[in-house]
């Protein structure tokens, strides 16, 4: 609280602050007088009242001091005094209250309190005042011209919004939080401008992490031209999400992904163009963040993990940069061998120089003029920029009320006219509805998912020419056509009798079998069909991996090199081969044991050619390359590299798979092994089910990859066979004496289940397996988990029986016996099912004269026959 010998001063310091702010003598009077009623109001109080919490709202003659907080009705949001980072400077914010770090509104940016002493008061004008209590300066107020209003209140509302109302009845505001924003757009929020008063609103990041003071960036509703929003790093700007399309910004097409949740508002009318949204009933918490580097970040909390999730962030890539490609610039974010940007149709590099060095800002010129002059229309046309984000709109003309062919109609008749689009997406039969038209040079555009269309102006030369072009290809696409109808046909009948010599070579080995002849490999290693996995040849793979070049190489193993790639954009080869697609190639090393790898070439090409060998957490096996002495294998590329990255890495890696994502990658390993043995109809076995072998894509969903070594299981099964063993892995029916079943597949999941769980490998020593039935039998269940893995903040009951469930399982499956383990149908009904009956795990056979249990990879005595050191892919 305040001594009365700080009056004086206080009055004089309210009455600077006052005049500062252009107010009149009158009000300047009046503010003052108010002032010091407040301060009256506040010797009243004794210095040492302790901290309490006030609710939800505070009258005249109330205070918050330091330690004091409001918190919405509803528990949402806090409000009171915090220090940001490790800065120790005290300022008035609003948090949400399940996450304390996460300020979205600080009343005191550009004044932090240097101590604990800061106190905030309602005065009779209805403004608040923040007020610092060691010098009796005035730090921050809400000026409110609403003149008396002793019955004014301040309430924190559930919306997160502060607002001060004339009484505790009425809804007129006097003001709100909500019209000065910081560096957060909650929803209910809006950014615009007020085209009557002049107002505006938007967002500023804060400095640092430590100083929420206004940084450099702001993120703002641009209202001249079509509504879009836009980052600016002090005048300059940086990013822009593209116009408003009548259902989302046309440069984020994440928008409708997540409008279940959220219900977005755009008014463009003479009073003001603003942008916001709203939470739908039942939509988790979330905002919209400037960060102090000026991205754009949508995150939404995730109760389950208690963290932000990240659902947009922008910019996101190179070519969100503002004008990153100049005038009549494409930027292809695919094209990264031409530094990303390229020219429109019709179009040049304005400095060719520049364009060799990668500097592409001079953007793009015409190559031929165009012909319209004094009102003419017949010398020029359009071609079609498919799918982009539309160019600025800053000084275009819209026109809501027209279609399409009135819009190129309008754009034709005008000589200044360069371009045109449809302005609104949701009419129009599919094109479109609305009309934009573009007189100025086309600025920032690039080629996006979901985009629009965009109508570019070109002299009828360059159209001719096109067409030109065109003829010829239709007809060089003609006779394609009919040399590949040709070559289908011929395929098919080869396709047709190389069946009909397979199933009477298939008789012909059943019965060979049946008198003693072992032919174990031969289903594997002579595929019936491979129409599902397509033969690529090899000029296509150089191309897409840059004649394999070092900078591509993504993983190595002891008989292969993971390459990323890039399929050539006009060059689809069949199905799951679009072009542009990003793939992984594992080219083959031939030098060394050249059987084996042939062997496990020929038998991945085989299962994975099974059209009925799909699933959602199986790689896919795109294409393959038998030329001359070249073996290669085309993947879907998978983001997120492979799994023991994660589960064995640094910390910071580990921590990154919190519990539920991990729960989730258990289920989806678990559900592509119960489709390899049961869901597919051809009961296949893995045999070399590790970490190493598990990839995860960007939406961290796992896929089992590497089938180099899995096999067609059949029951009668007898002979000879290649063994090939990961120490810690393999079961010890198959690492002792190549008993191969399916169950073998069950035992290297159950140990890929526990290093999840735990993050320790199993050829540690003491084995995890060990460990685990050690912690197990002393109820020791949650020193099993990671250490990194991030605990509740609150109660752990569910954890702890999540937890409890997984790690039964996995010991139910690492069973010494094969009979004991369940099938994976039983473990996957088990870990997705809590009402599941779970039987008890045996204890492991004691190995005579050690005391300890005989585990997996130890029955070689540690060893691998004929084993293949993993590849770990290195995705980026």
């Amino acid at each position: 609280m305040l001594d009365h010998t700080c009056i004086s001063s206080q009055c004089r310091t309210a009455l600077i602050a006052q005049e500062h702010h252009g107010r009149s003598t009158l009000q300047s009077l009046s503010f003052m007088a108010s002032y010091v009623l407040i301060l009256l109001s506040l010797s009243l109080f004794h210095l040492g009242t302790p901290a309490t919490s006030v609710a939800n709202m505070f009258g005249i003659g109330r205070n918050i001091t330091d330690g004091d907080t409001l918190v919405s009705p509803g528990g949402s949001f806090t409000m009171g005094f915090f220090s940001p980072g490790v800065s120790a400077k005290r300022y008035l914010g609003i948090w949400f209250s399940v996450s304390e770090t996460a300020v979205c509104w600080v009343a005191n940016r550009d004044r932090p309190l240097n101590d604990t002493s800061g106190v905030l008061v309602l005065g009779d004008t209805g403004s608040l005042f923040l007020m610092d209590g060691g010098s009796g300066q005035v730090v921050w107020s809400s000026y409110s011209a609403a003149g008396a209003a002793s019955s004014a209140v301040a309430r924190l509302l559930e919306s997160g919004n502060l607002v001060v109302s004339r009484d505790q009845n009425s809804s007129a505001v006097l003001w709100q939080s909500f019209d000065h924003p910081s560096n957060t757009l909650l929803p209910g929020m809006k950014t615009g401008k007020n085209l009557w008063t002049g107002d505006e609103w938007y967002l500023t990041s804060w400095r640092s992490a430590n100083d929420p003071s206004p940084g450099p960036y702001r993120r703002g509703t641009e209202t001249s031209g079509l509504p879009e929003n836009v980052v600016w790093h002090g005048d300059v700007k940086k990013y822009r999400t593209g116009p408003w399309n009548g259902l989302w910004f046309n440069g984020v097409p994440e928008m409708p992904s997540y409008a279940d949740m959220f219900a977005y508002q755009l008014t463009s009318s003479p009073g003001e163009i603003t942008y916001g949204y709203l939470a739908k009933p039942g939509a988790p918490l979330s905002r919209i963040v400037v960060t102090e580097d000026g991205a754009i970040q949508r995150l939404v909390w995730d109760p389950s993990s208690r963290s932000w999730k990240t659902f947009y962030r922008a910019p996101r890539d190179v070519c969100d940069a503002y004008a990153r490609c100049g005038a009549f610039g494409l930027c292809d974010v695919s094209a990264a061998s031409t530094s990303f940007c390229g020219c429109a149709r019709g179009f040049s590099p304005a400095s060719p120089s520049a364009w060799r060095m990668r500097e592409a800002s001079d953007g793009c010129r015409r190559n031929v003029p165009l012909g319209c002059a004094d009102g003419g229309t017949a010398a020029d046309g359009f071609v079609v920029v498919r799918s982009v984000k539309l160019p600025d709109t800053r000084n275009v003309s819209v026109d809501a009320g027209i279609g399409l062919e009135e819009c190129r109609a309008r754009c034709l008749a005008n000589c200044s006219c360069v371009a045109y689009a449809a302005a609104d997406i949701r009419g129009g039969g599919g094109a479109g509805s609305g009309c934009i038209i573009w007189t100025d040079d086309l600025v920032d555009v690039r080629y996006m998912d979901n985009g629009q269309d965009l109508y570019l102006r070109l002299a009828m030369s360059e159209l001719e020419d096109d067409a030109r072009t065109r003829i010829g290809a239709g007809v060089i696409a003609a006779i394609c056509v009919v040399c590949a109808v040709a070559a289908v046909l011929v395929s098919l009948g080869f396709i047709i009798c190389r069946n009909m010599r397979y199933k009477t070579w298939r008789r012909h080995a059943r019965a060979s079998r049946s008198k003693g002849v072992a032919h174990m490999e031969m289903e594997a290693e002579k595929p019936p069909n491979a129409t599902a996995v397509v033969c690529i040849d090899l000029a296509t793979i150089e191309k897409a991996t840059r004649n394999f070049s070092k900078r591509n190489v993504i993983g190595e193993g002891a008989f292969g090199i993971v390459y990323e790639g890039q399929l050539p954009k006009d060059h689809p080869l069949g199905e799951g081969l679009r072009g542009g697609r990003k793939i992984a190639v594992k080219r083959l090393k031939l030098s060394s044991l050249p059987n084996r790898v042939l062997d496990d070439f020929t038998r991945e090409v085989a299962v994975m050619s099974n059209s009925k060998l799909r699933h959602a957490n199986l790689v896919r096996l795109l294409a393959y390359c038998d030329q001359g002495n070249e073996r290669a294998l085309v993947y879907e590329y998978m983001q997120n590299k492979s799994l023991d990255i994660y589960i064995f890495g640094k910390p910071s890696s580990r921590a990154s798979l919190d519990w539920p994502t991990r729960l989730e990658i258990i289920h989806g390993i678990a559900r592509g092994v119960w489709y390899l043995h049961e869901g597919s109809g051809e009961n296949v076995i893995h045999r070399d089910l590790k970490p190493s072998n598990v990839l995860l894509d960007r939406s961290w969903k796992p896929k089992i990859a590497d089938f180099g070594t899995a096999k067609l299981f059949h029951a009668d099964q007898t002979g000879t066979q290649t063994v090939v063993v990961s120490p810690g892995y393999a079961s010890p029916e198959y690492a002792k004496d190549g008993d191969m079943t399916l169950k073998c597949d069950v035992f290297s999941f159950g140990v890929v289940l526990l290093e999840l769980v735990s993050g320790r490998r199993n050829s540690a020593q003491p084995s995890l397996l060990s460990h685990a039935w050690k912690l197990w039998e002393e109820q020791r269940i949650m020193d099993l988990l990671d250490p990194a893995v991030p605990r509740p903040l609150s109660d752990d009951h569910g954890l702890l029986s999540e937890l409890r469930r997984c790690i039964h399982i996995g010991l139910l499956c690492v069973q010494w016996s094969p009979g004991d383990r369940p099938a994976m149908s039983a473990a996957l009904a088990m870990l997705t099912s809590r009402t599941s009956q779970l039987d008890q795990p045996r204890r492991p056979i004691l190995q005579c004269g050690t005391g300890r249990p005989l585990l997996a990879g130890e029955a070689t005595g540690g060893g691998a026959v004929g084993q293949d050191p993993s590849t770990v892919l290195t995705f980026t």
